[in-house]
């Protein structure tokens, strides 16, 4: 299925912080922040923090219409992979004690939408600040040097 425009720059947003060089911790700190400072600059915009348009649509019209449902599967598992090849050089790098990245990275993933959707119910960015310590804990990581607590 072709991009849709609202895909395409969230997966061009990804690849930039995910896919650029560096450790993989600053890499993935990196989408957080970068999720969290858009966020903030939508609330400054318009006075509320909107969310995800993946995870809105996921919750409003994936048991209504399974093309629908297909489609943002199919996202989801593109977020997922992206993010299971910053997990999996981290492993490789005896950064993570995970044994199954795929599995991990979902959950990574998962903890993002369901953070960013708390964080539209309370109308506030702050929501999104424990991301990172909650990922390095479901990665089973230490902290890795040289970062700083949120």
């Amino acid at each position: 299925m072709p991009l849709t425009p609202n895909w395409a720059a969230q997966r061009r947003d990804w690849a930039c912080v995910l896919e650029a060089d560096g450790e993989p911790w600053r890499r993935l700190r990196g989408l957080f922040e970068e999720t969290q400072a858009g966020q903030r600059a939508v609330q400054e915009g318009c006075g509320t923090v909107s969310g995800c348009l993946f995870g809105n649509l996921t919750l409003e019209l994936s048991n209504q219409t399974e093309a629908v449902r297909r489609r943002l599967q199919e996202i989801f598992d593109a977020q997922v992979d992206m993010v299971e090849t910053v997990v999996e050089e981290a492993r490789e790098r005896g950064d993570v004690t995970v044994v199954d990245t795929r599995e991990a990275a979902r959950a990574v993933v998962a903890q993002l939408e369901g953070q960013v959707m708390v964080a539209k119910m309370y109308n506030s960015t702050e929501r999104l600040t424990p991301l990172w310590n909650n990922c390095l804990a479901l990665l089973g990581a230490r902290r890795p040097s040289g970062t700083r607590k949120p």
